[in-house]
């Protein structure tokens, strides 16, 4: 897949004109810019219950789309861990029509590597009264069946069709709360781009299923296994989340994805991207009556099934502090996490503008306090996560300087909290971060494609789009005494997690 890049509608010269402006404009004024929005914006919803937001934008002839599934990581159990990922994978491999010289005989050939994959499974479940020769022969098998499913393969045709016929910014990602599928295409490509999403989510094959688990198992060992920041990170969720799956890797654990079956795949498929859980947003120059026909001609007939169940484990209140530490050669980094409320709560808007003020820029308190002055760390900040579905983190991190401790930063990151909680904030502080914040509002809405994400995201994190804005409201009402209030409330001892990466002696 291509790298995710944005198409600016507008010149240079004027988008920072509108910047400057939107930036600076009251919260009564961007209510007005909502009512803009509305008046360019189509919702509707298909009898099967799939959601269409449609924002006309006809500064060129150019249009985005952002297909939001609401399934991550954190739908998955212990198991199948990874699947939602891999499951993004394979949504690029084609279908019953696109990616097959013959899908009919594929299907047979597929069908017989799934039924030696169970065998192989089955041998090794029985350890040591297994039969090594005949899992040496079954695993020769496997391959040769692997090698003559892929002869009726068309590889990449899925992509390759769709970046002839123009697409940019081709991209994908999974996250613990949701998978998004994004492309943008010359406005006159509408149809083209109809026929091949909805078939790929109506009549999905996945094929080349155990080659593309064996990319996902590779990425595994390169961003976590192989990669001490990515060992910390895994392990400190893992130890803030005894009950939630939010501490549960993206990627999946390896054993997991090693026996990951194509038929558990095609369950979840089913589970989870029936067109109940999607949310389409269409950005760019488009005729709402039009994009509404072909949504019903291309997707009206797929199957509505029913919206999966949220997720029901709740993360029981942390009773003490719970610390990883990782010894490691490599620099030493050190993160304080502290439990939270979901994105979708009232006291959401106090963490958005405590982010500012802690963590945004060279002036905020963290990088000021640990960085400018003290000169114990070269980094130092704060971030919300890992999901925000759900109950989350907020999370201190610093990254010790050279001759400097994690011991130094976490005292100099306590001196810190504790400043949160007995000392407001100040005023300038306030209006700085209350003016990032429309600032980044503004950021959002510049290009298509991106404005079609956040509209997707607040659609389904909300439940309505126009919290996209109406947000600002909640951030322009925040006072010095609500940051003091999550302070006391939330950063406590018994609340929070502490990781961190010792450095030890590379060995020879």
């Amino acid at each position: 897949m291509k790298k995710d890049t944005y198409y600016f509608p507008v010149s240079f010269r004027k988008l920072v004109l509108v910047f400057l402006i939107l930036a600076s404009i009251s919260v009564p004024a961007f209510c007005q810019y909502l009512e803009g929005f509305e008046e360019r914006m189509t919702e509707f919803t298909l009898n099967n219950g799939l959601k269409f937001l449609v924002l006309e934008r006809h500064e060129a002839p150019v249009v985005s789309f952002h297909t939001y599934a609401n399934v991550g990581s954190s739908d998955e159990v212990k198991g199948i861990t990874g699947l939602a990922h891999l499951f993004e994978h394979m949504a690029f491999k084609g279908t019953e029509t696109v990616g097959s010289k013959d899908y009919h005989a594929e299907a047979k050939a597929i069908a017989e590597v799934d039924r030696l994959f169970e065998e192989i499974k089955a041998e090794y479940r029985k350890d040591e009264d297994g039969d090594p020769n005949l899992l040496l022969v079954l695993e020769n098998e496997f391959q040769q069946a692997q090698q003559e499913a892929g002869e009726f393969i068309v590889h990449d045709e899925f992509e390759e069709i769709l970046t002839r016929e123009g697409a940019s910014g081709l991209n994908a990602y999974t996250s613990c709360d949701a998978t998004r599928y994004i492309s943008s295409f010359p406005s006159n490509k509408i149809e083209l781009w109809m026929s091949l999403e909805s078939d790929r989510f109506a009549n999905p094959v996945l094929r080349e299923f155990f080659k593309e688990r064996e990319v996902v198992m590779e990425e595994r060992r390169l961003r976590t296994e192989s990669n001490p920041q990515g060992r910390l990170f895994e392990e400190f969720f893992a130890a803030a989340f005894k009950a939630h799956p939010y501490g549960e890797p993206v990627v999946g654990h390896m054993s997991d994805i090693q026996t990951i079956t194509r038929s558990e795949a095609e369950n979840f498929f089913r589970q989870y991207y029936s067109p109940r859980n999607l949310t389409i947003a269409i950005v760019g120059d488009v005729e709402p009556e039009k994009v509404k026909k072909l949504a019903k001609k291309y997707f009206g007939a797929i199957d509505g099934g029913t919206k999966p169940d949220p997720v029901e484990t709740v993360e029981p209140p942390q009773l003490g502090e719970r610390r990883v530490v990782l010894s490691d050669a490599a620099q030493p980094i050190l993160l304080i996490g502290y439990h939270k409320p979901e994105f979708d709560h009232p006291e959401n808007a106090a963490f958005d503008v405590l982010t500012d003020i802690v963590s945004e820029g060279r002036t905020a308190r963290l990088y000021k306090a640990l960085v400018k002055e003290q000169k114990i760390a070269v980094a130092a900040g704060a971030f919300g996560g890992p999901g925000n579905k759900y109950p989350n983190l907020f999370t201190f991190y610093a990254v010790a300087a050279k001759g400097h401790s994690n011991t130094e930063c976490e005292q100099a990151l306590y001196e810190q909290i504790e400043k949160l909680k007995t000392e407001p904030v100040t005023q300038e502080e306030l209006k700085k971060a209350k003016t990032r914040s429309r600032a980044s509002v503004v950021r959002s809405l510049a290009s298509n494609s991106g404005l079609a994400a956040q509209l997707a995201f607040y659609q389904v994190a909300t439940r309505d789009w126009r919290n996209l804005f109406i947000e600002l409201e909640a951030i322009d009402n925040v006072t010095a005494e609500d940051i003091m209030g999550i302070a006391n409330k939330y950063f406590t001892v018994e609340n929070r997690t502490v990781g961190m990466i010792e450095t030890k002696p590379a060995e020879n």
